[in-house]
Order: structure tokens, then C-alpha cells, then sequence
């Protein structure tokens, strides 16, 4: 038999479709409290505040010479 998971976004109730989602994680900066992570829908992800991180890693060899 197979079994399918269904995500449900956190914030609206809402069924979040396959690859159209994101994870919020939220981590504190005192470490007894632990970390809280919500499911998120496209739509709620996009109302998050915060800004957009930048990826980690090395720059395109583009923008290293000069």
C-alpha cells in the first residue's frame, strides 16, 4: 500500500502542493529555547519579514576578476 504526505501550511490552513513550498526555521539566540520551524505555502512565504539572504559559497568567477 502506498502512502502519500500531505503538507499544510502553518500560517493559512492551506494544502501546500508538491515543490511549491518553504520551511521557515527560527533559531534563538539563547540556546535553551531551542529552535521552532513552520511549513509554509508560496503565498504565506512571501509575506515573511525579513530580507533575502545571500547564498554561501564561492562568487561566479565573473565577479572575481577585476
Amino acid at each position: 500500500m502506498a502512502r502519500k504526505t500531505v503538507l499544510v501550511c502553518d500560517s493559512c490552513g492551506n494544502e501546500v502542493e508538491e515543490a511549491k513550498g518553504a520551511v521557515m526555521r527560527v533559531t534563538y539566540t539563547d540556546a535553551r529555547r531551542g529552535a521552532k520551524q513552520a511549513d509554509l505555502c508560496d503565498a504565506c512565504a512571501g509575506r515573511t519579514p525579513g530580507r533575502a539572504v545571500a547564498r554561501r559559497g564561492r562568487k561566479p568567477k565573473s565577479a572575481t576578476t577585476g
